[in-house]
């Protein structure tokens, strides 16, 4: 049976949706896994996202709560609000309580990725205050520490992502992920893929 790893995330402006695609193509690329892109749902009204200058919403399906027990791993995205995650994306894991008091969640491989405005909008913050939500849960936090190698080093070139997880840097909302930022996001996938694939075996 293949291990199911769900990528859910929340996306304003796009740029952790660009993150996301890479990160499910990484944990697609191993074996035996079957990756499956989520939204959770906009709690804004629509007027105030036009006003926001928000781009439509991708066609990508909205998750559940409940849904979250399906998988056997789950890597966690989201824009950053001064410094913590978006409130969607909060308002998302306020639902959650059910699956907490059944400890539904407990023991699943959790990861994080997440989009600053600048070098230091929270790229750190945002994933360390995130964890108390995973804590909760039960769920075991997998950072990348420095798995990915030289690209972790590199200061030459501006780059988001941290050893917590891939991340990216929206400027002025214009800014795209960089390639290398997209590499780091393909490395998340494929290795919290690889861990929650262990895990299930070991089950």
């Amino acid at each position: 049976m293949a291990t199911k790893v769900y990528i859910v995330y929340y996306s304003m402006y796009g740029h952790v949706e660009k993150l996301a695609e890479e990160i499910k193509k990484g944990a697609s690329s191993v074996e035996g896994v079957e990756a499956t892109l989520w939204q959770v749902p906009e709690t804004l009204p629509d007027e105030v996202l036009g006003k926001m200058s928000a781009p439509p919403k991708s066609d990508v399906p909205i998750i559940q709560p409940h849904q979250l027990a399906e998988a056997d791993g789950l890597i966690f995205g989201f824009p950053t609000r001064f410094g913590m995650m978006a409130a969607q994306f909060k308002a998302f894991l306020d639902a959650t309580g059910g699956l907490w008091r059944s400890q539904q969640l407990a023991g699943k491989p959790a990861g994080i990725f997440y989009s600053t405005g600048s070098q230091g909008g929270g790229q750190e913050t945002t994933a360390l205050t995130a964890i108390t939500q995973l804590v909760h849960h039960g769920m075991i936090y997998v950072p990348i520490g420095y798995t990915f190698g030289a690209g972790m080093f590199e200061m030459e070139q501006v780059k988001g992502g941290s050893p917590y997880g891939a991340g990216t840097f929206a400027g002025d909302g214009l800014r795209q992920p960089s390639e290398l930022e997209l590499q780091q996001a393909f490395h998340q996938g494929k290795y919290v893929a690889g861990i929650a694939k262990k895990l299930k075996g070991a089950a």
